[in-house]
């Protein structure tokens, strides 16, 4: 049985208020493309469907269009809740959508109950578990202890009945020990949230969710997809895929990806204005991809993101790297200013945040200020 597995769609996401739906849109679309190649048998999308828990308009849109193709490609669709979704809104109408293939996890009440798919060699179940918190778990089991998410995974899988006589596989959304996380996940202090995962030793696949680099977590049968987009600068240099798992009994799964390739891609460049502005520097390359452009210039340039947007429409973060910015100096809160000038005191100030003294025409400039603000007091 093959399934193509997906995670962490994040619909409706805005970046430095960039609206992605239109690359949602177009990534989306490649992604079925890929299901008309394939032909997968089912499609697993491991949670974090929108952005939010109360998503926009637009984001529930964009998902029920893209659950009505699967639908219309007569594909079984498993799709549950993360933690950046409503468990009740994923929820709604699961059990009228059923009978068409897809299938939403109910909000969790102490059980999993799976769906039965069928192959030539027999059953395959897939079980659904939602994000899980431990105050979630410890409404349903009263008399285990639960204090944190690895006790409270482990009791809610624990009491998954698992027909071990067949091929099982979970969808689940946690963050399993030793992944590699990205800037754009929520991160509990002190890695709070890791679940082992020897605690899904029974399944023959676990399709996760939460994690946005692609990767397995442990072995081939427990796998991170990752997100289809990045979605931050710290996945710069992630390469997005779908994944696509095969499970044969008695063997591992045949687990290979297909690539994603994105309407922008998300970069960062550095250098002078004057370098990154010039036609050499960027003819020939995606202009209009997202952008962390590093100015190394040691004056600041007047509006400069608004100049460069007239060459990188799409610049989401614009930052400096010169001796100010590299200068670890601080302001000692506890000595004395009451004997010092303001005048005196603002030269300080400038000093350390722009790691120079000031000009003889900056200071005749303040000290005019500083005198006009003190008649205007009087």
């Amino acid at each position: 049985m093959k399934f193509m597995h997906l995670s962490d769609l994040h619909l409706g996401k805005r970046i430095s208020e960039f609206s992605l739906i239109e690359d949602q849109t177009y990534i989306l679309d490649r992604i079925i493309e890929i299901t008309d190649d394939e032909k997968p048998d089912a499609v697993l999308i491991a949670g974090d469907i929108y952005d939010k828990p109360v998503p926009s308009a637009e984001a529930v849109r964009l998902f029920d269009d893209f659950l009505c193709r699967l639908s219309d490609r007569k594909l079984q669709a498993f799709v549950i809740s993360g933690n950046h979704d409503s468990s009740e809104r994923i929820a709604f109408g699961a059990r009228l959508m059923n009978s068409s293939g897809i299938h939403m996890s109910p909000v969790y009440e102490g059980r999993v109950e799976p769906v039965r798919l069928k192959d030539e060699w027999g059953d395959v179940y897939v079980y659904m578990l939602p994000y899980i918190k431990p105050a979630t778990a410890r409404r349903f089991f009263p008399d285990e202890k639960i204090e944190s998410y690895n006790d409270a995974v482990r009791v809610c899988v624990k009491n998954i009945d698992i027909d071990d006589n067949s091929r099982n596989i979970i969808v689940a959304h946690q963050f399993v020990t030793g992944a590699l996380r990205s800037d754009s996940e929520d991160v509990s202090v002190g890695g709070s949230d890791n679940v082992d995962i020897s605690i899904f030793d029974a399944f023959d696949y676990v399709a996760l969710g939460h994690i946005h680099r692609p990767q397995n977590a442990g072995s081939a049968k427990a796998r991170y997809c990752g997100t289809p987009l990045k979605y931050s600068f710290s996945e710069c240099s992630h390469s997005k895929s779908v994944t696509i798992a095969e499970l044969i009994p008695g063997k591992e799964p045949q687990v290979r990806i297909e690539e994603l390739v994105p309407l922008h891609d998300m970069r960062e460049i550095k250098g002078k204005y004057m370098e990154l502005t010039d036609r050499s520097c960027y003819e020939g390359t995606a202009v209009d991809d997202y952008l962390h452009i590093t100015l190394t210039d040691e004056e600041e340039i007047p509006d400069a993101i608004g100049k460069l947007r007239a060459v990188y429409p799409n610049i989401m973060k614009l930052d400096y790297d010169n001796k100010r910015t590299r200068s670890n100096s601080t302001v000692d809160a506890a000595e004395a200013v009451e004997s010092r000038s303001p005048m005196e005191l603002f030269e300080e100030l400038y000093q350390l945040q722009n790691n120079s003294a000031m000009s003889d025409e900056q200071r005749n400039f303040c000290l005019e200020i500083i005198k006009q603000i003190w008649e205007d007091e009087r």
